[in-house]
C-alpha cells in the first residue's frame, strides 16, 4: 500500500497520482484563491499553483479540502494545518505544516508522539509539540 493523505473532515483521498490537492485562499484576500499541489514527501516543500495563482511569501493560507471544502488550518494550533496520513503499514498520523507561504516545518505526530519533524522553522512551532500535553490547554 501507498502513502495515503486524507482530510481529517470527510477522510476523502487528497492524493491521487503524485500530488497532495489542496484548496487554499489568502487569508487576506479571500478572493484570491486556487488549487496547490504539494509534494508528498514530508520535508520536501515544493508546490505547484496555476500560473495566475501565485503563493506570496509571508502571506497566511487558509486551506480546505477540494472534496468537502471542510477547512483544515487547525483551530488548536495558530498558523498550522493539519491532515492526515496513513503509511504503508496501515499507522496513521497527523500531519501538520505551516499555513504561511515560505515558512518550512512539517510535524508527523502518532497519538501524542512526535515521530518525524521536519524543515528549518519547526523551532517556530515546537511550543505546541514539545509541551506536556496536560499543559497545551494553556497555550
Amino acid at each position: 500500500m501507498a502513502v495515503q493523505y486524507l482530510c481529517k473532515v470527510c477522510r476523502g483521498h487528497l492524493n491521487p497520482k503524485i500530488s497532495i490537492i489542496l484548496a487554499a485562499a489568502k487569508i487576506s484576500n479571500r478572493s484570491h484563491r486556487g488549487l496547490i499541489l504539494l509534494n508528498p514527501d514530508l520535508g520536501n516543500y515544493t508546490t505547484t499553483t496555476h500560473p495566475t495563482f501565485e503563493i506570496k511569501k509571508g502571506e497566511e493560507y487558509i486551506y480546505t479540502c477540494p472534496i468537502c471544502s471542510a477547512q483544515l488550518n487547525s483551530m488548536k494550533y495558530l498558523h498550522m494545518v493539519r491532515i492526515i496520513m496513513i503509511d504503508e503499514n496501515g499507522k496513521e498520523f497527523n500531519i501538520y505544516f505551516s499555513g504561511i507561504a515560505g515558512e518550512k516545518c512539517t510535524y508527523k505526530i502518532r497519538g501524542n508522539k512526535i515521530e518525524e519533524k521536519k524543515g528549518p522553522d519547526v523551532k517556530i512551532y515546537n511550543k505546541y509539540f514539545e509541551v506536556p500535553l496536560e499543559d497545551r490547554k494553556y497555550l
